[in-house]
């Protein structure tokens, strides 16, 4: 069974830092570019981050430049978002997602395959 899974979300205070994975079971991620997006309650699901397949591209959001940083390790089948300087704006359901490309306007639409999301809360 083809599977994202993430995790590593939580509580977190302001100005703190989680590191998000997204895991792949039934498929080689390695084949796929990765994006991140959130969505916080009644807003629209937007594009945080993306990666190209063998991690030599990577794309953020303005809202999250010099924060985050993401990455990939395709013998663990896995990417990661390292959050850092967290802000309560940064609440959401963090989802990870395959694509076959990582261009700089991280389009919900141009995604394929997605995971169920892990919640972040930055709060104090």
């Amino acid at each position: 069974q083809l599977q994202l899974v993430e995790s590593g979300g939580g509580l977190v205070q302001p100005g703190g830092s989680l590191r998000l994975s997204c895991a792949a079971s039934g498929f080689v991620l390695g084949y796929y570019a990765i994006g991140w997006f959130r969505q916080a309650p009644g807003k629209e699901r937007e594009g945080v981050s993306c990666i190209s397949e063998d991690g030599g591209t990577t794309n953020y959001a303005d809202s999250v430049k010099g924060r985050f940083t993401i990455s990939r390790d395709n013998v663990k089948n896995t990417v990661y978002l390292q959050m850092n300087s967290l802000k309560p704006e940064d609440t959401a359901v963090y989802s990870c997602a395959t694509n076959f490309a990582c261009r700089s306007d991280i389009q919900v639409s141009a995604y394929h395959y997605w995971g169920q999301g892990t919640q972040v809360t930055v709060s104090s």
